[in-house]
């Protein structure tokens, strides 16, 4: 995984609320999916694997 999560290329997540509240990016590198709260990106965003993003995501 990266060192740092200021070189990855966020996007907002289609799940976000159209009203800009709720708002989650994700940024997607080889071996992580990291996620932030795009309302406080100075926060810490937290990574998880790949496989268990897509357990995650596939879950409604």
């Amino acid at each position: 995984m990266t060192s740092g999560t200021a070189e990855l290329f966020w996007f907002k997540s289609s799940y976000s609320g159209s009203q800009g509240d709720d708002c989650v990016e994700v940024a997607i590198e080889q071996r992580a999916v990291h996620v932030r709260d795009s309302k406080d990106v100075a926060r810490p965003a937290f990574a998880v694997g790949r496989e268990g993003w897509g357990r995650f995501a596939s879950e409604r």
